[in-house]
């Protein structure tokens, strides 16, 4: 290793640290990802020996001191006590990517395949393996492509049973804990529109389309088109924003300078 640039060297270092792989491991992750420190993961918790390197013994007896006495899944309280013991807050964003990673059809429940099938994913059958795992975790957020993912898989995840659209109150939550990671300065103007104009279930179209709308339309609204294809309620925001002085299209705000 000591062939290799500063640069590089942090990479391998980086990548051993979070994975717990060996040297030439990490090497090896890093050179066919090109030195792409998030391809590199890709590649490593892809593998196939780190699937099956999960213990299903012992992935059984971690299901089990998490999962409802009366029911064989884990529930809320269930969900408690694994954060406890992965020493995070129940609403860290983290909570929501492993729930993507299980693939947990709903909120604060975890069937046995998704709690089971989804740590076998990440190579984890133990608290010390999952809690290594959190800066991983952590780290794909930060992939434009895994957020996207995440973003749209929280959709369904965050509704109530049965119901085709998200209760406003929990959309606005979403939105708030999604775009801490991935900043967007109208956040908060978005929350207080909804609140204040809409007050209604948010549907599927609207929760994909704001994504859209986030990252492709300035804060400014420099580039807004007003004749663009987006769902009412993104034009009676814009409408929100210029009304209420927060925003003159065309002129940078000093907010949007700052970024």
């Amino acid at each position: 290793m000591n062939k290799l640039g500063i640069g590089r060297r942090d990479k391998v270092q980086q990548f051993m640290t979070i994975t717990g792989a060996s040297e030439k491991v990490a090497l090896q992750a890093l050179k066919v990802s090109d030195w792409n420190l998030e391809g590199a993961f890709d590649v490593f918790y892809s593998q196939s020996q780190v699937k099956s390197s999960a213990d299903t013994r012992r992935l059984e007896e971690l299901y089990n001191r998490y999962k409802d006495p009366y029911a064989d899944m884990i529930l809320a309280d269930g969900i408690s006590l694994l954060c406890n013991d992965m020493q995070v807050d129940p609403q860290d964003i983290v909570m929501l990517v492993l729930s993507w990673h299980m693939k947990a059809a709903t909120m604060c429940e975890f069937s046995k395949q998704e709690f089971i099938g989804g740590l076998q994913s990440l190579g984890i059958d133990s608290l010390e393996k999952l809690r290594e795992k959190l800066p991983f975790m952590r780290s794909e957020m930060k992939d434009e492509h895994k957020f996207r993912e995440i973003y749209n898989f929280a959709f369904s995840w965050a509704k109530e049973k049965g119901q085709k659209s998200l209760a406003l109150d929990t959309a606005i939550g979403m939105w708030q804990l999604l775009f801490a990671e991935k900043e967007w300065p109208l956040v908060e103007h978005w929350c207080q529109f909804l609140q204040a104009r809409h007050n209604k279930a948010i549907s599927r179209d609207t929760w994909s389309q704001l994504l859209e709308f986030a990252r492709n339309v300035d804060p400014a609204l420099t580039n807004y088109d007003a004749e663009g294809a987006w769902p009412y309620l993104i034009d009676e925001f814009v409408e929100y924003l210029t009304e209420n002085s927060i925003v003159q299209i065309g002129q940078m705000s000093d907010w949007s300078q700052k970024g």
